[in-house]
Parts: structure tokens; sequence; C-alpha cells
């Protein structure tokens, strides 16, 4: 790593450090993903195990892995954490599958984080939102800002890049993590999500992880998949068994498989 890069990202770590020593305690919206886990490092070596409480939702829109994996990172780093089960589903505007899908669906959870730090007597709701996000489509922004919700990685303006490196400098396993969002952002805007459509998402998704591939994303289409691999992968994905793949992806309800020639690309719902 470049001499001038190292310093850069030491002065935003200082940054980092100084945010989070004004906000002196908090409950993080803990994912176990790559922006959280290093958040939630730092906020514990920044405040103390005390002051600092890892809220996990258990929902049908994150696989089961991703839960078992988030609750087994925050006990390696030593955090206090609790699991709440939320139903995005039932949360009105959100089953409809709005363009704003998002936004709903982060209301409702920083809400109850909100009356849980209350609770707690801590003093401030952070979530690990970070300086490239601002790049692509978030509507849930709008929740954060709405309910006063801190993001201590974008006001030091910390990049992916940054925790990535800065992950791994410490050691943490989530430095080299696929990206991930939830199972809802597969469908198609203005498609109803519904708790059957997200399982059958999640097993195929799972069934790909399982043929050697860490990065995959099944695009819901109702009857048609659209399978999303790393695009330096697609070869590697073609040698496998095609026809098996298909037989598997009948067999969960969909009569057309489709291999997306551009790869994967954060937001390709977007488009």
């Amino acid at each position: 790593m470049a001499k001038s890069n190292i310093k850069n990202q030491i002065s935003k770590i200082k940054k980092l450090e100084r945010i989070l020593r004004s906000l002196e305690s908090a409950v993080i919206a803990y994912s176990g993903g790559v922006d959280s886990t290093f958040l939630l490092k730092i906020a514990i070596d920044t405040l103390g195990k005390e002051n600092v409480l890892a809220v996990i939702a258990k929902s049908e829109t994150y696989p089961s892995r991703e839960l078992k994996n988030a609750k087994l990172l925050a006990e390696d780093i030593g955090a206090n954490y609790k699991v709440i089960s939320t139903k995005e589903i039932d949360i009105k505007g959100y089953r409809e599958n709005p363009i704003n899908r998002c936004y709903f669906c982060k209301k409702e959870l920083m809400k109850r984080l909100k009356e849980i730090a209350v609770k707690n007597r801590l003093e401030n709701v952070i979530d690990g939102t970070n300086y490239d996000d601002r790049l692509d489509i978030r509507y849930g922004k709008k929740a954060l800002v709405e309910l006063g919700i801190k993001s201590p990685l974008f006001e030091a303006k910390i990049t992916k890049n940054d925790i990535r490196s800065l992950s791994k400098e410490l050691g943490l396993p989530t430095y080299n993590k696929p990206s991930f969002a939830c199972l809802a952002s597969r469908i198609p805007y203005n498609s109803i999500i519904t708790k059957d459509r997200l399982k059958r998402i999640e097993r195929a998704e799972d069934y790909i992880k399982k043929l050697g591939f860490k990065q995959v994303r099944v695009r819901d289409y109702d009857n048609l998949a659209r399978i999303e691999v790393e695009k330096n992968e697609i070869k590697k994905f073609l040698r496998r068994d095609t026809g098996k793949i298909q037989k598997r992806f009948n067999n969960l309800g969909y009569r057309y498989v489709t291999l997306d020639l551009e790869g994967y690309r954060t937001g390709s719902m977007n488009i």
C-alpha cells in the first residue's frame, strides 16, 4: 500500500474515532457485512464494549446463513448483541415493492433500534453507510435523516476499499466478504414480494454458492431466473453441469433459467 494512502486512511480512522467518541454510546444496526462489522469493531475499541450494542435483524428478506454468520462474528469481536425479528412484508407499502421500498423497511427497523437505544440508555443509533454509498440509489437514506440516525463511516469519508483494507489489517474475516443486499432486491420493482418468493431465491443462491461461486445473485422474474456471477467466473459456470442446474431451478419453480453475460454488478435492478 502506498505511503500516501496509508497516511490518508490513518487520518480517516482518527476522524472516525473522534466522531464515535462524540456519540458516547450507541446501538449499531448490525448485519455481519463488511461495513457494519468494521464499524462495530472500531466502536467497541473506541467506546468500550459496555457502551455499544449490536442489533441483528432476523428477517425473511435475509438468508439464515447471514443471520448465523452475524451472530458468530459479533461473538468473535466480543460485542454485546441482540437479535430481533422483523416482518418487512407486513409493513404497509413494502410488499407492493415500489421503487422506494427500502424507505419503508429502513424506517421501521430504525424505529425499533431507537426504542432499544432508549431502553438500554444508549445515546445514539448508528449504521454502516459508507462514503461510496452516495454514488448509488439509496432510498433508505431518507429514513435515516428523518429519524436522526448517524452514519459515522460516511461522515469520516471512509470508502469500501478503505474498509476492506483496514479490516484486513485488523484481522477481520469480512475484509474480503462479497457485498450483500436483502433478498427483496432480486425482485423487479412493482412485482409483489412474498415469503415463498424470498425463500425460493435463498435456496437458488445457496445452490449456486455450493457449486463454488462466492458472489451470486438470482434475479427473480416470476417464472424466469437471471443468474449473476462475477464476470471472470462465467466460463467456470458454463463448465458446470448446466442441465443439473436447470433441473434444480425448475424444481424451485423457475420455468426459464438464464445466465447474465454482463456478470454480477451492484444495482442491476435499478437500470
